[in-house]
């Protein structure tokens, strides 16, 4: 007779396998991350991951802000149901428990995501700054912490820093699809600098004012990703937690080049130049 629990996959297996869907890039940092670390950093990278595509999944807010709800009362221990039936849920439970996380970061998290689900824009750079520094900023310092706790202390200005570059780069990539559904996260002193509003960029017919805003969005990103580099090295234990930050740098550079061309052509280099990148920032331990 077969043994029913060896066919059935951990939570941790599941929570890789998921990321591997919905965050490639992270899930690849998980396996250049130390073995007996992997499943927790996939249970808080696929939590980061569920959140971020919330909005692809509703039609309307309202649903959207029902499953942020959702996982900030599964967060502050009050469940709907149990975790147990839900493998993603019980993973990060299972990283908060054994990692001893703090909760108000991941509730802060929630909290600011909540922003993705409708069309406001982003007032100007301190505003983006702290959206980022309370998502991609948070999730290297939680995953540090997973990592080796008394190490990541010492890389909270580092992570800062990437965080702000990580998020620019995601935010260009994902420009293309945000104007499409008239959703700007580019900051409005930024287009104001540059001679536009709001409704004139997303009508996308003024090119070069449009693509000197977004060399300028670029060049934040890039300024921050700078800061990040000179805040002192990294030391191996943490390391990992920033690799995905090595796959700002190429974005950025190309959004500076390309300028409105972006939404002509996509910036994200293919994914097997992705994967040697981040290899060679696990050799290196630079990003």
């Amino acid at each position: 007779m077969s043994d029913a629990s060896a066919e059935t996959p951990s939570v941790g297996q599941i929570c890789l396998d998921t990321l591997r869907e919905t965050d490639r890039d992270r899930y690849l940092a998980c396996l250049l991350s130390p073995e007996d670390k992997r499943a927790d950093l996939a249970a808080l990278y696929t939590f980061n991951a569920e959140l971020a595509r919330v909005r692809d999944l509703v039609h309307e807010p309202l649903p959207g802000e029902v499953r942020m709800q959702w996982w900030r009362d599964l967060i502050e221990g009050n469940p709907h149901g149990s975790s147990e039936a839900n493998p993603l849920a019980a993973g990060l439970l299972g990283a908060v428990a054994r990692h001893r996380l703090p909760v108000a970061p991941l509730t802060e998290m929630i909290e600011t995501r909540i922003f993705d689900l409708y069309d406001d824009p982003v007032a100007n750079r301190v505003e983006l700054e702290a959206y980022a520094g309370h998502t991609a900023s948070t999730l290297i310092q939680l995953a540090s912490l997973i990592l080796d706790p008394e190490t990541a202390k010492a890389t909270a200005e580092a992570a800062g820093h990437a965080g702000v570059a990580q998020t620019v780069a995601g935010l260009i990539l994902l420009m293309p699809q945000h104007r499409r559904r008239g959703q700007l996260y580019l900051p409005l002193d930024i287009l104001t600098a540059t001679g536009l509003d709001r409704d004139q960029f997303l009508e996308g017919k003024d090119l070069p004012r449009i693509s000197a805003a977004i060399e300028a969005f670029a060049g934040l990103g890039r300024e921050h990703l700078a800061k990040a580099r000179a805040a002192g090295a990294i030391q191996p234990s943490v390391f990992p937690a920033f690799l995905p930050v090595s796959l700002a740098a190429p974005v950025l550079d190309r959004a500076m080049k390309a300028g409105a061309g972006l939404f002509e052509k996509t910036l994200q280099p293919p994914q097997w130049r992705r994967q040697m990148r981040m290899a060679l920032a696990a050799f290196t331990r630079r990003f």
